[in-house]
């Protein structure tokens, strides 16, 4: 993984933000925005129309839909530290970043904006509190991840919706620097799957070819039985593995949780009935545990970021997540239909491959 420069070391780095009132990050570049209510490109210029240049002119974009906005490109070397967006649509599973390292063609990081920032569920809004993501009251998302890049850093934001997105705020915090040669890229990708009895297995990450090392894991779970539904197993394949080097407990060991993180065993049993515990920690976390109806569809939101338990791998890698819980009589495990999404995050040396396609918008809502 990317060790960012210590903060001793620091000192005299220089510093850039990009933003809606300094579009290209450039030194002496913020605020020259004159407010004009009649330019249509302004659309956000109005409150400040008696103010005039210096005041809060452009501090927003508009997307149209099926357009995609370019929220930087930086040349380096340099690294981005800090990565805050939000909108103001109700939909945060309509649009799409994509992170473009050193002039690539295909994304090294594509995924719907929420679940990229730990919060995958259109109709659960929640806060995360962790070192590497943190979303804050409403829909604040903001990234720490250290992305490192040694020609160029180009981020995209395409509103893959039916409506135009009126607002969109948005900062992006980089220092330009050298970077070490065998500094490894950011990467992050979207998947999702429905899983059945007959195939309760969800693919986190596969297809990674390289020397890298795997970084987070996030989950957004649509839990489709009653009863428990947290003994999947978590399993790492590592270089060539047939069967996995790495493997965890089960879903809520994984997670960081245990015994049903609070949950009673008896849902079939209404006198003792609770909901699982929502926590967040600065690794691990289940922030949302939306539970009203035990035997009812139920909505997760779960996050793991490897950061002191990073694992590597020199050749290839392979994640994948079961969706495993128990019969009602607790007698025997049971495979359950669950709806998963899923973000992975990993560091790598470049190329990489291709990333399957993106499922559409119409697969990508929240249920």
């Amino acid at each position: 993984m990317f060790e960012q420069m210590p903060l001793y070391m620091q000192a005299g780095v220089q510093t850039r933000q990009i933003s809606g009132e300094n579009p290209t990050g450039e030194k002496n570049g913020g605020c020259k925005t004159i407010p004009d209510p009649n330019d249509p490109d302004l659309p956000h210029s109005r409150p400040a129309s008696k103010l005039g240049q210096g005041w809060k002119v452009h501090p927003f974009i508009s997307i149209a839909a099926g357009e995609t906005a370019e929220l930087a490109n930086i040349q380096g070397p340099g690294c981005i530290n800090e990565f805050f967006i939000t909108s103001n649509t109700k939909f945060f599973s309509e649009l799409v970043i994509r992170i473009y390292w050193d002039d690539e063609i295909i994304p090294s990081v594509e995924s719907p904006m929420g679940a990229l920032f730990a919060m995958g569920h259109d109709f659960a809004i929640h806060t995360v509190s962790s070192a590497m993501v943190t979303v804050a009251p409403v829909r604040g998302l903001n990234s720490y991840w250290q992305m490192p890049f040694r020609k160029s850093a180009r981020i995209t934001l395409s509103n893959e919706g039916p409506k135009l997105v009126e607002v969109v705020a948005y900062r992006i915090l980089y220092k330009l620097y050298e970077i070490p040669s065998d500094a490894a890229y950011f990467h992050a990708q979207y998947r999702r799957s429905m899983t059945l009895p007959e195939n309760a297995e969800h693919v986190i990450i596969d297809g990674i070819k390289g020397k890298g090392v795997y970084v987070g894991t996030y989950i957004a779970c649509n839990v489709l039985v009653s009863a428990w539904w947290g003994e999947g197993l978590v399993k790492f394949y590592l270089d060539g593995d047939e069967f996995p080097s790495i493997v965890d407990n089960g879903t809520e060991d994984y997670f960081g949780g245990a015994w049903n993180f609070g949950a009673s065993t008896a849902f079939y049993d209404s006198e003792f009935e609770q909901a699982e515990q929502s926590f967040c920690s600065p690794y691990l976390g289940i922030p949302l545990a939306k539970a009203e109806n035990p035997h009812g569809p139920r909505k997760y939101s779960m996050y793991r970021w490897h950061v002191m338990d990073s694992i590597g791998f020199s050749e290839d890698f392979r994640a994948t997540i079961q969706a495993l819980g128990w019969y009602p009589n607790m007698d025997y495990y049971r495979p359950c239909p669950m709806d998963i999404a899923s973000v992975a995050y990993w560091y790598q040396t470049e190329p990489h491959n291709k990333f399957p396609r993106l499922p559409s918008t119409e697969h990508r809502y929240d249920l």
